[in-house]
């Protein structure tokens, strides 16, 4: 407050009574003025507002009111979940259902696949059974000596046993006791594992 002590004793009076009047005219639109006592102003070509005591305020609702609407819904809501559910079902039902055409396309086509080479091995075999039983007991010995053990002994149980006999004669020891070994496990009833 320097500026007001520099001022007259006259002037210092002035200016608190400017500031005492400046300070009451701004109570009521501080907080001290109530609703009713504001000042409203409506721009031309509005609608003119509303007094306070006309507007009216909604209850809010109690609890009993909503418990009552979420009970009326709870079936309706059920309802529709089980039908989502439901839908849902359909689609993956469907999406299975597509898969095992698939996949019995799949096995059909395994099946035809594996009868034809089935019966390409068993004429293939027969074949290769009927070339060893015209060769001689030496040369036929050499050869399966050579073969996959477990195709050469599945060739020696097809040939008529004496032929058989004579090509296992004329081989190896040792190669001679795996083919037996394998004829005879092969032979059994039971699986030996």
């Amino acid at each position: 407050m320097p500026m007001i002590s520099s001022l007259s004793s006259r002037e210092r009076r002035r200016s608190r009574i400017f500031l005492l009047a400046a300070a009451m005219a701004a109570m009521p639109v501080l907080g001290g003025a109530h609703a009713d006592d504001a000042v409203r102003q409506v721009l031309p070509g509005g609608q003119p507002t509303v007094a306070p005591q006309q507007l009216t305020r909604e209850k809010a609702p109690d609890q009993s009111e909503i418990e009552r609407f979420c009970s009326n819904i709870a079936d309706a809501a059920r309802d529709r979940r089980y039908a989502l559910q439901a839908e849902e079902l359909k689609q993956l039902q469907a999406g299975i259902d597509e898969r095992m055409k698939a996949l019995d396309a799949k096995k059909a086509e395994y099946e035809t696949w594996l009868k034809r080479r089935e019966v390409f091995l068993a004429r293939a075999e027969d074949g290769v059974v009927k070339i060893y039983a015209g060769m001689k007991p030496d040369a036929a010995a050499e050869r399966l000596a050579i073969v996959n053990a477990e195709l050469a002994a599945a060739i020696l149980m097809k040939l008529d046993s004496r032929k058989a006999g004579v090509i296992l004669n004329e081989m190896d020891q040792k190669a001679a006791a795996t083919l037996t070994g394998i004829m005879a496990s092969a032979a059994r009833r039971v699986d030996p594992s």
